[in-house]
């Protein structure tokens, strides 16, 4: 089969079905005033995924709670009824396009750049610096304080809080975030989880708090939105880390997310492609594994813009949907490319050389654009 009808297959996620399996992959954006309330800008910005014909849009990290897990300045959240009303506003124009959009809901816990005093599994200082572009703050990141047991109640209450308010605002479904080195994905990791309660020690311990908010979320949802959970091996922070016990880990991960209730596993590759990611240090793919074990349909993402890549993935049986994001970036538009033989655009990494913002993108678009114009009418 071609890679343009696996591509425009329908398919579903828990109960909601989908155009076809292109997803447009949660992209920190920080692009709110301050006040973590969605713009019109950033309804447009998704908006324009829908027309460009994606099955399925996930928005950005969003905090979900006003103690600890804000990660950057002008990260949305979705706290307050002013949060869900921007957010109910970007959901309108997404639906009104035609589109499918997950909110995806996130503690940065360590990695916090928006706050001076964090909190994580365990007070161990985080690896490396901070990502530039998305706050002022640089340099190090200051040494969390250990969560206490009501600190970590206080999480799960923020994350089953913001699911029910992402219902309100109209989502179709919501993601939580245990990837890419935020707080789910430090419990989970051997070096920056030193505990020795029941969240601490044991893979199985390691793993319970992703499993208890993702339990908590689908019985607080119920059957109004799908719940889904963002894993990953590298992290911001850490490219490179892969799962200790590879496959052994996944076996046991994946089982236990199952039966909290997930109705979708997303496996990521943090920068550098499905191969470095998701592979296991032995060349196993964790995404196939975790489509085996628990029988759940899976998103696969890292590099998946490449038509070839994509291809591989999907026929391969690694995943069942594909998320793209830089490739999403330069071709909103990206499926419909796909379905009319047109020429991909590659990204430009300059598209965030004045930052990473919805704003600072449409002023760099219409720049180019208006140099293409320029550049037409010489010609």
């Amino acid at each position: 089969m071609s890679l343009d009808n696996l591509l425009i297959e329908n398919t579903m996620l828990g109960h909601t079905s989908f155009d076809n399996r292109a997803v447009v992959a949660p992209m920190t954006r920080v692009s709110t005033n301050g006040d973590g309330i969605p713009t019109d800008q950033m309804a447009a910005y998704y908006r324009r995924y829908a027309e460009g014909g994606f099955g399925l849009i996930i928005a950005e990290g969003t905090y979900t709670d006003r103690f600890f897990s804000q990660g950057y300045p002008n990260q949305p959240g979705i706290t307050t009824d002013e949060q869900q009303a921007g957010w109910q506003k970007v959901v309108a124009a997404v639906h009104d396009a035609g589109g499918k959009i997950f909110l995806q809901l996130m503690h940065a816990g360590a990695l916090s750049q928006h706050l001076s005093n964090t909190r994580g599994p365990s007070s161990v200082p985080p690896m490396r610096h901070m990502l530039e572009g998305y706050s002022k703050k640089q340099g190090r990141f200051p040494l969390p304080q250990a969560m206490n047991p009501s600190e970590i109640d206080d999480v799960i209450d923020g994350f089953i809080t913001s699911a029910n308010r992402a219902v309100q605002a109209g989502f179709d479904g919501v993601e939580i975030h245990g990837a890419n080195g935020y707080l789910l994905d430090q419990f989970l990791t051997d070096y920056s989880n030193t505990r020795e309660d029941q969240y601490g020690g044991s893979l199985e311990n390691r793993c319970r708090l992703g499993v208890e908010i993702v339990k908590a979320v689908k019985e607080a949802v119920s059957n109004s939105c799908v719940v889904g959970i963002r894993l990953s091996q590298g992290k911001v922070n850490d490219f490179d880390y892969l799962w200790p016990g590879g496959i052994e880990d996944g076996k046991v991960i994946f089982a236990l997310l199952k039966k909290a209730g997930a109705d979708y596993i997303h496996f990521a590759s943090e920068g550098q492609g499905f191969d470095h990611g998701c592979l296991t240090r032995d060349g196993k793919s964790l995404p196939r594994l975790a489509r085996d074990i628990t029988g759940l349909p899976v998103i696969a993402n890292g590099g998946l813009h490449n038509l070839q890549e994509a291809n591989r993935i999907l026929s391969n049986g690694h995943s069942d949907l594909i998320a793209i994001g830089t490739g999403a970036l330069a071709n909103p538009d990206w499926p419909k490319k796909i379905r009319d033989q047109e020429k991909i655009r590659p990204f430009n990494p300059d598209m965030f050389s004045e930052g990473v913002t919805v704003s600072r993108q449409f002023d760099w678009e219409s720049r180019q654009m208006n140099g293409k114009d320029k550049a037409d009418d010489a010609a």
